[in-house]
């Protein structure tokens, strides 16, 4: 069995930089035991202060796209050209049957994880709505507290897992593909209006045209949305993870949003706002987790639960049943 770490060992590890301390920090985070979760606690009290001094950037796009290529190309690019320290958050699908998680982002991104300037942490997205896993809002505080300047939180596709990365990044990339018909059918209004740049992936060879044909699609649908808090107009671009090209202008774009962000107030605001967001969050899901362990809701839940599997008792009735037992 590993060695346990006190917070103080644990907190000086992360904020060393230490891979193994970082790593193992962030499975306390995962866990859900009691006493795995009261570390975790003490630990982020500790680094909480060294952390939010990064770039979050959330990345999704369509099945098929090629987000574990894109992230790639363009993760060793800022490592390379910019000299960053990046951090990959890559939220696995995980087996609802099974419970199972392929965890394969490591395999499909071989260059870059082998990049001493690069973390890369697959997290199986467990039962969490949209497969964001529950502790990637402490896993963003852990790797910014451990040096790393950009963070990538990449989300399984396009799906209901949008909202929640949304509301834990500073810039939201969506990434799309040409040359699938319509290019705006397909993908809904709301993700769009989410997105701070679209990037048209896979624009070379024969699909060069087709790339640049969507990207104007694009940008004239975006012109039609008005201008947000942050009074950042969305950028369209196209690249090629395959060529390296089109990278630089994807990230001018992130630059610009954060020079406007941070001048204009919104940036510090939309973090505030953020903070206040996961708040809510932790107490609906310590509620939720503390009201299924309660005792007598566990003595009641096998009889009330086949009530309502029968139709014998209705679910709302049932919920108030349940909650009679706390008092």
């Amino acid at each position: 069995m590993p060695k346990r770490f006190t917070p103080d060992e644990y907190a000086a590890g992360v904020l060393s930089g230490n891979r193994v301390l970082l790593s193992r920090a962030i499975t306390l985070a995962e866990s859900t035991l009691p006493s795995d979760q009261a570390l975790a606690h003490a630990v982020m009290e500790q680094v909480l202060p060294h952390a939010g001094k990064s770039i979050r950037i959330g990345i999704t796009g369509v099945p098929g796209v090629g987000k574990s290529t894109f992230i790639e190309a363009f993760g060793n690019y800022l490592l390379e050209q910019h000299g960053k320290k990046l951090a990959v958050l890559a939220i696995d699908p995980t087996s609802q049957r099974t419970g199972g998680s392929i965890l394969g982002d490591k395999t499909r991104m071989e260059t870059l994880s082998a990049n001493p300037g690069a973390y890369i942490r697959p997290s199986p997205a467990g039962k969490t709505l949209g497969g964001v896993a529950r502790s990637t809002r402490e896993s963003i505080l852990l790797c910014e507290a451990a040096g790393f300047d950009v963070i990538f939180v990449e989300t399984v596709g396009v799906g209901q897992s949008e909202t929640a990365v949304h509301e834990m990044v500073d810039f939201f990339l969506l990434l799309m593909l040409a040359g699938a018909g319509d290019e705006l059918q397909g993908i809904k209004k709301g993700i769009m209006e989410m997105a701070d740049a679209i990037a048209i992936t896979k624009a070379d060879g024969a699909n060069l045209h087709a790339a640049t044909s969507a990207q104007a699609e694009y940008q004239g649908a975006l012109h039609l949305f008005p201008l947000g808090a942050s009074k950042w107009s969305p950028k369209v671009t196209v690249c090629s993870a395959y060529e390296k090209t089109g990278l630089a202008p994807i990230w001018d774009a992130v630059t610009e949003y954060v020079t406007l962000t941070q001048q204009n107030g919104y940036f510090l605001q939309r973090r505030q706002e953020q903070n206040l967001h996961w708040l809510r969050h932790s107490i609906r899901q310590q509620l939720e987790e503390r009201f299924y362990q309660h005792p007598a809701v566990k003595v009641q839940w096998e009889t009330v639960s086949g009530q309502v599997t029968q139709g014998q008792k209705s679910p709302f009735a049932a919920a108030a049943e349940l909650f009679d037992l706390l008092s």
